[in-house]
């Protein structure tokens, strides 16, 4: 099912617009022969923008999305601490040494999205004359390549805070003083990214939907741009640019701040209605959220594993119709799902190494099957959580009847067991023998030190007793005990549900207090997880039964909302910066079990594996060094 787009790609690398090397700041000479040849015809310009789509950031790669091990919402073990994207979680970043580098580029996979961007502009200036495309193709590519620079724009604000809009390329008998630009202030980025969006919407010329899924899956379509347009907004209204005070001393050329210092209330009003558009949008185009009339079971089950099943498939299950977006430039493939995927069986082959954890404090973030925070459940057995308890009859479909496990793993809502693979919990599919008659009979791991699932090798072998499930394609297989077929699938860059959170949360900051239209769209969220309504759970379960009657309460219930809705999917990093949480939370010890144990008593003790630190700097990455040589004109980040 992938798109023709992605196998012009690799062939794409050898161009000369691919090059990794080249930076915005940097006067290259255009080669005229080169691009007459890129635009010669429909072939060739087709490549160009596979080219384009090419550049953006690589959401699937650990070493390249600092969402994935930014705010240590996953870790690996200590052998693979080495990993860039680890050492960017650990706060070893550096000016001299930046561990993900979009800003000039570190290579292939981490290219400058200034180099990107000056692709697009090229695109942009050349596409019209190349004489075998009709008015239609070139507007709708146009709009594609006008949709990837303001994502791309807006990616650099995200990470780097103000940048320099790069709106056209610099023509060639310009002076080198011309690429010197200055950084600008956060509201114009923002304003130029919203007006480019705009332009892209205005035109009508994206398509409603992908009608052609054998070539075109994975191009822009009319609702991304509008949910881009969403995000883009609701980020702007977010304390860290609106108002933020804490950066009032960083100055722009003028002896400005970089950032406004009062804050819009404003914004959440736009940010909202970018948000229904958005939705009607969608709406129309048949986009919505998965649900259990969605999943296509092999054989029967029961309701507890086709609702776990269910909310597994959600981002792993190819183009499904809560996708808006998917990122197929560089998809989910056996790299990523393989750390992800524990060993269900002995073997003699690391073809899982199952080294993807996830560490207790994003577990515990999890609600109680009472659909509230285990610390505010009146029923749940909370100061005992990291006891041992024997699976039950109860939980038979989650954790294996008669096997002990923490009772952390206990009456927790199902997205806890679509999300989370542990010791003695149930694993369904992957394995050519895991779909049997009775799914109280699935297969699971077993992680105490010298079991099949644990240690198999040095750094094979998963840190802190949790695997991030909903990672793994329901279709990746175990062939038998040894080999692993695993199928591939877009990141879900866009989906539906992040979308009505974003409105939920929009809805709340732009009200007095939180009223039925807010609780309405997170609970069309709890309700697809199988879960009671906001008010109904905190008032039956909670210690704080107002909660969600305030809008502070409301505020911290939607944030914790997407942090289990969107769990291991690096949105986290994002929203806790946008947040401005991530002082508060990511000062914490990582802790897991202690997996080096065979003995129960003992593996099920909790142990820190790393201490995390962040500090004020850490909310934007650094401007390279070597960029602020090459333009002393550029200030550097705060703190860095």
């Amino acid at each position: 099912m992938m798109k023709s787009i992605n196998k012009i790609i690799v062939s794409l690398l050898i161009t000369v617009f691919a090059a990794s090397s080249c930076n915005y700041l940097d006067v290259v000479p255009d080669n005229v022969a080169t691009i007459d040849h890129a635009f010669s015809d429909r072939y060739t310009t087709e490549q160009y923008l596979a080219t384009c789509y090419w550049g953006m950031p690589k959401s699937a790669g650990w070493n390249e999305n600092p969402g994935i091990f930014g705010a240590m919402e996953m870790v690996f073990n200590k052998e693979n601490r080495t990993q860039g994207g680890m050492r960017f979680g650990l706060g070893e970043d550096s000016p001299t040494s930046a561990l993900i580098n979009y800003w000039g580029g570190t290579g292939t996979m981490i290219r400058s999205l200034y180099a990107g961007i000056r692709e697009c502009n090229t695109f942009l200036e050349n596409v019209d004359g190349v004489e075998d495309l009709n008015r239609y193709e070139k507007e709708r590519m146009k709009a594609e390549v006008k949709l990837i620079k303001a994502y791309m724009h807006f990616y650099l604000i995200s990470y780097y805070g103000p940048i320099a809009p790069l709106k056209e390329n610099t023509p060639i008998n310009e002076s080198t003083e011309g690429v010197r630009v200055y950084r600008e202030k956060i509201d114009d980025g923002f304003a130029y990214i919203v007006a480019l969006i705009d332009e892209v919407i205005e035109s009508g010329a994206l398509p409603q939907a992908i009608e052609n899924r054998t070539t075109e899956l994975g191009r822009f379509t009319e609702p991304a741009a509008h949910m881009l347009k969403a995000k883009v907004l609701v980020y702007w209204a977010s304390p860290l640019y609106n108002g933020n005070t804490d950066y009032n001393d960083f100055l722009d050329q003028n002896g400005e701040p970089f950032f406004n210092q009062t804050y819009d209330a404003t914004r959440w009003q736009n940010a909202a209605e970018a948000c229904k558009d958005a939705i009607d949008v969608c709406t129309a185009a048949g986009i919505r959220l998965y649900d259990t009339s969605d999943y296509v079971a092999t054989k029967a089950m029961s309701d507890t594993t086709y609702l776990v099943n269910t909310l597994r498939s959600i981002v792993s299950e190819r183009w499904n119709p809560e996708i808006v977006w998917g990122n197929s430039s560089y998809p989910v493939n056996s790299g990523l799902q393989s750390p992800c995927l524990p060993r269900l069986e002995q073997g003699t082959s690391s073809s899982s190494s199952g080294k993807m954890s996830l560490p207790l404090s994003t577990v515990e973030l999890f609600y109680s099957e009472n659909g509230v925070p285990i610390d505010e459940d009146l029923e749940y057995p909370y100061s005992t959580r990291y006891n041992l308890r024997v699976g039950d009859e109860a939980h038979k479909y989650y954790i294996h009847q008669g096997e002990q496990t923490a009772v952390l793993n206990f009456q927790r809502e199902p997205r806890y067991y679509s999300t989370l693979g542990f010791d003695r919990g149930k694993w369904y599919g992957n394995s050519y023998k895991n779909f049997p008659d009775n799914d109280a009979e699935a297969l699971y791991p077993r992680n105490r030190f010298g079991e099949y699932s644990s240690v198999f090798q040095p750094g094979d072998y998963n840190a802190t007793g949790y695997w991030p499930k909903k990672l793994v394609s329901i279709n990746t297989m175990f062939r038998d005990p040894n080999s692993v077929t695993y199928e591939t699938y877009p990141f879900p860059d866009m989906r539906y549900a992040d979308l009505i959170l974003f409105y939920a949360e929009a809805l709340n900051e732009m009200k007095e207090s939180p009223d039925a239209e807010v609780y309405q769209y997170v609970d069309l969220i709890r309700e697809r997880a199988g879960l009671k309504g906001v008010v109904e759970s905190w008032e039956n379960y909670s210690n704080q039964p107002d909660k969600p009657k305030t809008k502070a309460g409301m505020r911290e219930i939607i944030q914790r909302e997407r942090k289990i809705e969107l769990a291991c999917e690096g949105v986290y990093y994002w929203d806790s910066h946008r947040w401005k949480t991530a002082l508060k939370e990511q000062n914490r010890p990582i802790q897991g079990w202690n997996v080096n144990a065979t003995g129960l008593q003992d593996y099920y003790t909790v142990t820190t594996i790393y201490q995390q630190k962040f500090t004020y700097r850490d909310y934007f990455a650094p401007i390279p060094e070597s960029d602020l040589t090459r333009n002393p004109q550029l200030k550097q980040n705060p703190g860095w």
